[in-house]
């Protein structure tokens, strides 16, 4: 039995607009009147379903004056009565009625609210697998995932290696949320976003006799060369045989490796001429370990791409992360 109340609201600092007045949760005044509080709202709620102040205060962990104070003040902000209150306890009022169903809206929505929330902060706090090529696990992923560890700090990243083929597989299997591939085209049944752009590069170490060559080569001088190449499915394989496919050649493999420092490491030593990235041969270059030598109308341009499922929308980390890499500044030194 709940003891008559004989308070009013105002009497508890109702909000009225002034900064630090005011019950826990209120909030500031609008062209309609000052806002309740959702903790009033739902002891609201809980008078109509169990048919007390106390009742409705134990169920939510409060005490029966606390209780009957945060009604008072409700009833003050909307200024219509929602209670009738007598000493075998408390009813809603009419109006008490309606506002109830109103509110029972509003603390629906308020879940709602809720649970998304803590839908994003599970989306940040997840792990995110990306699988990326050689060239752009080794070169790039470091430096734009150093910018996801500072957006979403929460979030766990792991990074597979392969070549293009094995990322699209991992993406297909979905052992991977989002890939990173090179090619002169990506999977059409992927979703795919155009990174940055690329150039492949014909090198030779500083011994071979290309190394001092004044004039550029032919595409048929260089199908004719055996050459350090990547294996078959890789992005830069891909790149250099469509090229050559536009004259109607293909290259002559002198050896296949399985990673870009290999070949590079090959090249230098002198084991043949070899294609790679202008990306990850900058400081050869500078060096003298490495000369480019030029190929009249071959074209070895390439963009990366970050692919993904198609249809499935890139969770936060996944969606910053591609983001961050269309807008990242190709030079490496």
């Amino acid at each position: 039995m709940d003891p008559p109340d004989t308070q009013s609201g105002a009497e508890f600092g109702v909000r009225t607009g002034i900064p630090g007045r005011g019950l826990p949760g209120t909030r500031s005044d609008t062209p309609l009147g000052p806002l309740p509080d959702l903790i009033s709202l739902d002891l609201l709620l809980g008078v109509g379903e169990l048919g007390s102040i106390s009742a409705a205060a134990r169920s939510r962990a409060m005490t029966q004056p606390a209780a009957s104070m945060r009604l008072r003040s409700l009833e003050s902000v909307f200024k219509v009565p929602l209670l009738d209150r007598t000493k075998a306890g408390a009813t809603l009022t009419p109006s008490g009625t309606a506002v109830a169903q109103w509110a029972a809206v509003v603390m629906n929505e308020m879940h709602s609210l809720l649970r998304g929330v803590a839908a994003l902060r599970a989306e940040r706090g997840s792990e995110l697998r990306i699988a990326a090529s050689l060239t752009v696990a080794e070169y790039l992923i470091p430096a734009w995932l150093s910018s996801l560890a500072l957006e979403f700090p929460e979030t766990r990243a792991s990074l597979t290696m392969g070549n293009t083929r094995r990322v699209v597989e991992l993406v297909d299997s979905g052992s991977a949320d989002l890939g990173f591939v090179e090619g002169y085209q990506t999977p059409r049944h992927l979703s795919s976003k155009k990174l940055i752009e690329d150039e492949l590069l014909v090198l030779v170490g500083r011994v071979h006799p290309w190394s001092k060559r004044k004039r550029a080569l032919t595409p048929q001088e260089l199908a004719m060369t055996p050459l350090v190449l990547r294996e078959p499915g890789s992005g830069t394989r891909d790149i250099l045989e469509h090229g050559l496919a536009s004259f109607g050649l293909a290259p002559t493999p002198a050896m296949e490796l399985g990673s870009t420092t290999a070949i590079k490491s090959a090249v230098i030593n002198g084991a043949g001429p070899g294609v790679m990235s202008e990306l990850v041969v900058a400081g050869e270059i500078s060096a003298g370990l490495l000369s480019a030598v030029p190929c009249e109308g071959l074209d070895l341009s390439r963009y990366f791409h970050a692919v993904w499922a198609k249809g499935k929308k890139l969770p936060p980390p996944a969606a910053f992360l591609a983001e961050v890499a269309s807008k990242y500044d190709r030079k490496v030194n």
